[in-house]
């Protein structure tokens, strides 16, 4: 348990709240707007879905592909193995062993390239989760300590109704829109990063393409020697 866990019951209490007054409209000019309009979603609804993000299982995710690697490393290992013949039939092996041999481990767009940078990718995604929860953890540290705070509960514990019932003017609806904006603004850099993150590794994990021997001009006037 993290502290944006600890936070949930009391911050989603409160964004609920918030939520409920935001549905009347929020004081025109807000800077609440924008974000709004970009999120596409109340603040309560987003932080309940972020609260879903983990980033343990996608630490865990990295170890297990840095795991197929090994595999791949014994698959390499067996054709390093000098196979003690000649003749147009070696190769056409030599051939294809080398193109494989380069498809399997050989820089960053082989296969073994290609999961050390899904291995990454999943540890940067891990990171920007933490740092993303922790941020948005101080955030609800912060609004639920506020000022704004006092009269979104006040205006919301009301008779039931009224608070809707009040409009873009009504109490507590513009301490409401400042909730709001605190909580969207921390989130929106949070999916920006995400953002940045998948530009950022996108080359990195485009499909591996393989890419055949060069075939050469078959012969069969010469012998193929197996084990001199």
């Amino acid at each position: 348990m993290d502290a944006l866990d600890r936070l949930a019951e009391p911050g989603l209490d409160l964004l609920r709240r918030v939520d409920t007054l935001l549905a009347a409209g929020a004081p025109e000019s807000h800077r609440v707007w924008p974000l709004l309009r970009r999120m596409q979603v109340l603040p309560g609804e987003a932080v309940r879905t972020f609260l879903d993000l983990r980033p343990v299982p996608l630490a865990g995710a990295g170890h297990a592909v840095r795991r197929l690697v090994r595999g791949y490393d014994d698959v390499s290992a067996a054709l390093t193995d000098q196979v003690l013949w000649s003749g147009p039939a070696a190769e056409a092996y030599g051939q294809a062993r080398a193109a494989l041999l380069h498809h399997l481990d050989e820089g960053p767009e082989s296969l073994v390239g290609r999961l050390e940078s899904t291995a990454g990718y999943a540890d940067a995604l891990a990171d920007w989760v933490e740092g993303s929860r922790l941020a948005l953890a101080r955030a609800l540290t912060e609004v639920l300590r506020s000022a704004e705070a006092v009269a979104v509960v006040a205006a919301t514990s009301m008779v039931t109704g009224a608070a809707s019932r009040s409009g873009p003017a009504g109490p507590g609806v513009g301490e409401a829109a400042e909730i709001a904006a605190r909580v969207l603004a921390v989130l929106c850099v949070a999916y920006d990063g995400a953002e940045t993150l998948l530009r950022e590794w996108a080359p990195s994990l485009a499909e591996s393409t393989w890419r055949p021997p060069v075939a050469g001009r078959s012969r069969d006037d010469t012998p193929t020697r197996v084990g001199w």
